[in-house]
């Protein structure tokens, strides 16, 4: 099979390996493509604290594909997800829906969309705040709308804050403090946190979806004191709740009550994983997410 390997940052290679053979406890799965998470920028662009070379695959997590054995098609809890093939843990496997058909499904990330949504707890009627509209912000923003939310969307980029208007968000020119019941950070940056800060109102929610891992953050705390926020993390580390919120994505796409394909904007095969990095990295105009197919 082939799979690809980090050997260095900014160095993708593919190598040949051989399929693994799976343990009575998993199921070996056939990969069709893997989504290529901006979480993964560092690894690729290089940091102190990582080892080269990745394991083969590695730091593919976003992966979907068929079992072997039953051809039914799943998507996979997996950190290797850039290869052909994978063992996988039986209980790490979502079957997805007949009506999704062929269509690609990065089933950790919109997973992780599903949960958000379910942390924030949005409520018809209330008016909620999207800071960051990448691939994350952009299905937040469609499932808030569908929640019944007045949805205010805010980014730096043109085409983004298009997308979000296309799905019924409102993108003002200018943030307005103390404008929203909840926000949402997406972007997982300084000026994105406090941006969602200022347009939380009075006992409002603020929701960190954005992943800050590039260093320590300051806070107004004097702000959250004084409104009286409520601050939620919502990343999850159990892989249970990790899971389901995969299956309640899958269901969504299946209801149609979730169409992730138009942020699918760029598809590349394995061969080209070098160049899916820079795409996440650089953001040109016209791209929300780079897919990997094999």
């Amino acid at each position: 099979m082939r799979a690809a390997t980090l050997a260095a940052p900014g160095v993708a290679r593919v190598d040949e390996a051989a399929v693994p053979e799976p343990r009575a406890d998993e199921v070996l799965v056939r990969i069709e493509g893997c989504g290529v998470c901006a979480s993964s920028l560092p690894v690729w662009q290089g940091r102190e604290w990582f080892d080269y070379p990745l394991e083969p695959g590695a730091p593919g997590h976003e992966a979907w594909g068929t079992e072997v054995e039953s051809g039914r098609r799943v998507a996979l809890l997996h950190e290797q997800g850039f290869r052909e093939y994978a063992a996988v843990p039986r209980d790490h496997v979502v079957a997805l829906p007949d009506e999704l058909g062929d269509a690609p499904f990065p089933g950790e990330a919109l997973g992780c969309a599903m949960n958000i949504l379910c942390r924030a707890d949005v409520r018809p009627g209330q008016t909620v705040g999207i800071v960051g509209v990448g691939f994350l912000g952009a299905l937040l923003v469609q499932l808030c709308t569908g929640a019944g939310a007045h949805v205010l969307a805010f980014s730096r980029r043109p085409f983004s804050l298009e997308l979000a208007r296309a799905f019924g968000a409102e993108t003002p020119s200018a943030p307005e403090d103390e404008s929203c019941d909840v926000v949402i950070e997406c972007a997982g940056a300084q000026e994105t946190l406090d941006v969602a800060s200022h347009l939380c109102r009075v006992r409002g929610r603020l929701v960190i979806a954005g992943f800050h891992q590039d260093g320590p953050r300051t806070v107004d705390a004097q702000l959250w004191n004084w409104r009286g926020l409520d601050v939620l993390n919502a990343h999850e580390r159990d892989a249970g709740i990790v899971l389901e919120g995969i299956r309640a994505a899958a269901q969504a796409v299946a209801d149609v009550q979730l169409d992730p394909a138009p942020f699918y904007t760029h598809v590349l095969p394995l061969e080209e994983l070098g160049q899916a990095f820079p795409l996440a990295t650089d953001r040109p105009y016209g791209f929300i997410k780079a897919l990997v197919t094999t």
